[in-house]
């Protein structure tokens, strides 16, 4: 009889536990998709969507032309890309303010701020974006940042009717709502840091002209 010889016996390789890691390529990809992204803000913000082109886009990444389409299939769809960035990071900031606990007063303060820092900030582009070029959105990217602006504007909505309450505000919440964001998306047109006003003096500013504190 023929010797049986025994198979080898192999252990399944275990899976590992949560998403792969990125190889080097797919890592180089995604810094690369934010570089065009970054590059797409700072010139739609300078020569507007329309006279942006995307071989100015992908010029200023040092790509060819034609690679600017493996990240995005068209510049609209960019344009979608670099305002819900610029909403995001809105959106982010204002969170860190939520996480602490302030009376009214001081959260419509912190809240200003952290809008000022956002559209005046080193980061600016994004939201200048948002703020003059959203037109160019079809209806569909319209309806989603549409929504992540309800989103953002929800928690000065009640932060204004506190403030309602306690006798603070001296107009209707709605009113004084679209105010507040008038004047401080105003800013973005005729603000410079070579004024000699720092956002915190600005802040002030805006928290003087709609707040009035009743005397005790």
């Amino acid at each position: 009889m023929c010797a049986v010889r025994a198979l080898p016996i192999f252990e399944a390789a275990k899976r590992p536990r949560g998403r792969p890691r990125k190889t080097p390529q797919e890592r180089n990809e995604g810094n690369r998709r934010q570089d065009v992204v970054k590059a797409a803000a700072k010139l739609f913000r300078r020569y507007g969507f329309n006279g942006t082109s995307t071989r100015d886009i992908a010029c200023a990444v040092g790509m060819h032309s034609g690679s600017l389409f493996f990240h995005f299939k068209s510049k609209d769809a960019l344009l979608h890309e670099v305002i819900q960035e610029g909403m995001r990071s809105a959106m982010a900031r204002q969170m860190i303010v939520l996480l602490a606990e302030h009376d009214a007063v001081t959260m419509l303060r912190l809240l200003i701020r952290s809008h000022f820092e956002t559209i005046l900030g080193s980061s600016s582009d994004f939201m200048h974006v948002v703020l003059y070029e959203s037109r160019y959105l079809n209806a569909t990217q319209h309806k989603i940042i549409a929504n992540l602006q309800a989103e953002y504007k929800a928690t000065w909505t009640s932060v204004l009717q506190e403030l309602s309450l306690t006798g603070c505000l001296q107009v209707e919440v709605p009113v004084a709502r679209h105010l507040l964001f008038g004047v401080l998306n105003g800013s973005a047109q005729w603000f410079k840091s070579e004024m000699g006003i720092s956002i915190d003096d600005l802040t002030d500013a805006v928290v003087t002209l709609f707040i009035h504190v009743p005397a005790a």
